[in-house]
């Protein structure tokens, strides 16, 4: 499991079925991979479940945001922060991603060159959701909390070993790194939030949103400076590390299926010519959407998604008992021949129809689901369609290596090593 998680689970679900049992030290864990389950699990009924052991310990370093948080903390939460995504919002976000990605390829992308494009990704969405979160910040800012949340990221692996909690106080060089990191971001997310209290200006940014946003169905008033910081990480973590992981993927599916690269550019040079995408353009894009979503499918940047049970609970035919772990994994279900022929191969023809198996909505469940539903599904969808549509229409990316792609699956699905490309110019 430590060695190579996608695999075991993987060979769990193909030898013993919809529902595995296996322990962890002393953890029960259940994995689930029959899509009723699921929706069972993170929608019907949900209070039945508290967040599992992984983001429990998470919140070392994200504290009590969306992603960690509980009960009623993260309603209220979810309330305060969801205008930040509304529709009328994605206006200006999609400009802010269309001019990044253009300055990205004039700026850095040349004819033969190669470059990591996992990389060049994690540049371009960082450099997104920092103006988007930050706005007047400066780019030296966004890469100071980058750099941090990266370290943080790549030492998180240690505090997800069972036992973790015994050891986690004794001076380990990992350990130390870990909380070296989480106190230098604190102290430049508390300094940015400490600048904007003073000023008390509106920037237009989600951070100028947050610190306005008041509940009104509940106590009436906003976020603490505690949760602000909490929710500012959690956004900006969710915001660049899955969307650069979607991309890079993508880049590299294409590069193996030329023929879904040649559709692709047909709809690109159909729909928009010569000109740079705009947020109306997204729904005559169906086919890069389809291609983003078919890559989410095969390579979901959020992999797994697990709860605790809180009192004994029927699944089925079984009974699960309480202080277990339910683990549903998308990389999982979303490879079940049962539900997509032909699982590893990338088809973005499969969602010409709006599901591929009516009534199995869980079958494909990459942003999660239920009450705690991915808050920025339609932000990341829109982000995909609107980046692969800008470098697409210019660029083909080739592999310089035969190399089979290894997974690192990290908090996200990583391909590990990076992934070193050839820009061809179009």
């Amino acid at each position: 499991m430590l060695r190579d998680p996608v695999d075991f689970l993987m060979q769990l679900a193909q030898e013993y079925g919809d529902v595995v049992h296996f322990k962890l030290g002393p953890q029960h864990v259940f994995l689930v991979n029959n899509p009723d389950y699921i929706k069972d699990v993170l929608v019907t009924n949900h209070c039945n479940f508290l967040k599992g052991r992984v983001l429990q310990r998470m919140k070392r370093l994200l504290g009590e945001g969306l992603l960690t948080s509980e009960t009623e903390l993260h309603t209220r939460q979810r309330r305060l922060v969801q205008p930040a995504f509304y529709h009328e919002r994605l206006q200006s976000y999609s400009q802010v991603m269309t001019d990044y990605a253009e300055q990205l390829q004039a700026e850095r992308w040349q004819e033969g060159e190669i470059l990591d494009i996992s990389s060049e990704m994690m540049r371009l969405t960082l450099r997104i959701v920092g103006k988007t979160m930050f706005g007047a910040e400066t780019d030296s800012v966004v890469q100071q909390v980058s750099e941090a949340i990266s370290t943080l990221v790549h030492l998180f692996n240690t505090l997800r070993l069972p036992y973790s909690e015994w050891f986690e106080k004794l001076p380990l060089p990992s350990l130390r790194r870990f909380d070296a990191a989480r106190n230098q971001l604190d102290s430049i997310i508390n300094e940015i939030i400490t600048n904007r209290r003073s000023k008390a200006s509106d920037q237009g940014d989600l951070l100028s949103m947050l610190m306005a946003a008041q509940d009104v169905e509940g106590d009436g008033n906003g976020m603490s400076d505690l949760q602000l910081r909490d929710e500012v990480l959690t956004i900006f973590l969710a915001g660049h590390e899955t969307m650069s992981n979607a991309l890079t993927w993508a880049w590299y599916l294409l590069s193996q299926n030329q023929e879904v690269e040649a559709n692709l550019h047909a709809e690109l040079d159909g729909v928009l010519s010569n000109r740079v995408p705009r947020l109306e353009d997204i729904p005559n894009l169906k086919y890069t959407g389809m291609i983003f979503k078919e890559t989410l499918r095969l390579y979901p940047p959020a992999w797994t998604v697990n709860r605790t049970v809180i009192k004994d609970y029927k699944l089925g035919p079984y009974v699960i008992p309480a202080s277990s772990v339910i683990l549903m994994s998308q990389y999982v279900t979303h490879h079940d021949s049962r539900y997509f022929p032909k699982p590893f191969s990338f088809a973005p023809e499969r969602w010409m129809a709006p599901d591929p198996k009516p009534g199995l909505q869980y079958c494909y469940f990459p942003f999660g689901g239920g009450p705690r539903r991915c808050i920025g599904d339609g932000f990341a969808m829109m982000e995909g369609i609107l980046l692969l549509a800008v470098l697409a229409r210019s660029w083909r990316l080739r592999p310089v290596s035969d190399r089979p792609v290894v997974l690192e699956p990290l908090i996200t699905l990583r391909p590990k090593n990076g992934m070193p490309m050839r820009l061809e110019k179009r």
